[in-house]
């Protein structure tokens, strides 16, 4: 009966103290292990959906004034905390609107990816998405019409044709320029994270870009 009584002791007695260290130790270690993995895998995420995002709005505003025989508005703001994307119908002059037109609708970025063009991205002729080339590096530069080129441009219009144009004709009225251009998005101080999007005005087609490091050295852009 003493032996068992003994037993039973040391059966209830639980863990050592030296045990529940250990146990803990493992647990902290795991978890440490995890977030350290977890967290470059969030941040590639939230400039995947800044990237889709921008993508989805240009597309929106496309499809809307082609649908409803009217002119859409994209602007981009590098100054909103954080970043927005606004697709907005424009009604021309002397223009109505009716119950098929959407109302504004307003894109916000994740609060640690921007639209960013950081130094080291490819910036010529030849190396720039599209070809869209500014020796400034403006993170938004809708501003290559056909007249002229206009530097920094954030607010770019579709038309019912499809093809995007500035405003030289007035808000909305899609008689001026064909407008294209490129907008850069990126996580501050990671250049590997950037993303460009690019227009072009007489087709209104959208094409996204990613930035990869080249195997001998430099980086460069490619269609995705």
């Amino acid at each position: 009966m003493r032996i068992n009584a003994e037993h039973n002791r040391k059966t209830v007695s639980g863990f050592s103290l030296v045990e529940m260290v250990i146990t803990l130790a493992i647990s902290i270690v795991v978890t440490v292990i995890s977030v350290m993995t977890l967290v470059p895998l969030l941040n590639q995420q939230h400039v995947i959906n800044a990237y889709d995002t921008t993508l989805g709005a240009m597309r929106l505003a496309r499809d809307n004034a082609v649908a409803q025989r009217t002119s859409y508005s994209v602007t981009f703001s590098s100054t909103a905390s954080p970043n927005t994307i606004v697709v907005a119908p424009v009604l021309p002059t002397g223009g109505t609107s009716y119950s098929g037109q959407q109302s504004a609708v307003t894109y916000q970025f994740p609060t640690d990816v921007k639209f960013l063009a950081q130094t080291g991205l490819p910036n010529t002729a030849l190396t720039a998405p599209d070809g869209y080339y500014n020796s400034s590096l403006y993170p938004i530069d809708l501003g290559f019409a056909a007249d002229a080129y206009t530097a920094g441009v954030q607010t770019v219009y579709f038309c019912p044709d499809g093809s995007a144009q500035n405003a030289e004709d007035g808000t909305g009225n899609c008689s001026g320029s064909w407008d294209g251009g490129v907008v850069y998005i990126a996580q501050s101080g990671n250049l590997l994270s950037s993303r460009a999007i690019t227009l072009w005005g007489g087709t209104g087609r959208i094409h996204g870009w990613r930035l990869y490091a080249k195997s001998g050295g430099g980086y460069q852009w490619m269609r995705q």
